[in-house]
């Protein structure tokens, strides 16, 4: 089965204490419903990562990305609603223009601490808990991690830095 390509972004406050996330509220039978995410989504076949993360974040936030910084990749074996692969391109997004919107067709934006992400304070993907301390590490280095998922749950973690 050949795997979903999508990127995933973490757009940081101008002091790098906030992040801004979606929160999946707009349709219950979403599978992300109720969680906190990055802002990202599937990558169209004639663009590069980058430009890929960089309409995700225009298109779900109104923001223009000045700076993207890469910080790994994860692979989802086993991620998607009917068991298929995805293998998602994380990046940091320290600067931006532009004024966030309140949310999308997906869900509302919020502004959140980093500290409460990463103390487990919000509601997320328990999974997310495994690669956001590396996104957020004082000193991030890229990092590529495999997350096997059965059932709706992750099943493994493994990782390299680079």
């Amino acid at each position: 089965m050949q795997a979903i390509i999508a990127t995933l972004g973490y757009v940081l406050s101008p002091d790098g204490n906030k992040v801004l996330m979606i929160r999946r509220d707009t349709r219950p039978d979403d599978q992300h419903y109720g969680y906190y995410n990055g802002l990202g989504g599937k990558l169209a076949p004639d663009e590069d990562v980058v430009a890929g993360m960089r309409r995700e974040i225009l298109e779900e936030s109104g923001l223009t990305c000045s700076v993207v910084d890469f910080a790994g990749t994860v692979s989802w074996p086993g991620f998607g609603r009917d068991g298929s692969n995805w293998f998602g391109f994380l990046f940091r997004i320290p600067a931006w223009t532009g004024t966030p919107s309140s949310g999308n067709h997906e869900g509302s934006l919020h502004w959140v601490d980093v500290a409460d992400v990463l103390a487990g304070a919000v509601p997320m993907w328990e999974s997310d808990r495994h690669f956001l301390p590396l996104v957020f590490a004082a000193a991030p280095r890229p990092f590529h991690g495999v997350m096997p998922f059965a059932n709706g749950r992750a099943v493994g973690w493994s990782v390299s830095e680079a």
